[in-house]
């Protein structure tokens, strides 16, 4: 984020050839509001911070209600980062967020694996028709 048009310029490329593009970690670091106004981005990823407290403390769900609200105003989907308990998806949820990642679906696995992943539930659905 350095460079802003060269950033901008090389995000717009990339849209145009149908890349699908986040902001991660919002919330954090060098996120800010501005960046949605500027960049084309698709999605808002939640910070894991404001999700691993979201079912004990108030502020962390009104923050991602918040995010998830703006998000949707923007035409953006919102991915919830570090799920980990029900209590956890069942709330991300109740607020809004259109996608969740974490160690309650599957830890991080190697891209190998994801592709054999994917390869055998093909080949599997192709044997059934």
């Amino acid at each position: 984020m350095q460079n802003t048009f060269a950033t901008l310029a090389t995000l717009h490329q990339l849209r145009d050839m149908g890349v699908r593009i986040a902001m991660d970690d919002f919330g954090t670091g060098y996120s800010s509001l501005s960046y949605l106004k500027s960049f084309p981005f698709d999605n808002i990823k939640i910070d894991r911070s404001f999700i691993e407290d979201i079912s004990e403390t108030d502020d962390c769900a009104s923050i991602v209600q918040a995010v998830t609200n703006m998000a949707q105003q923007l035409n953006m989907k919102t991915t919830a980062e570090g799920v980990e308990t029900e209590q956890q998806l069942e709330k991300v949820r109740e607020l809004g967020c259109t996608e969740m990642q974490g160690y309650i679906f599957s830890p991080a696995r190697p891209a190998a694996e994801i592709s054999r992943l994917f390869l055998s539930r093909a080949v599997k659905a192709a044997s059934a028709a």
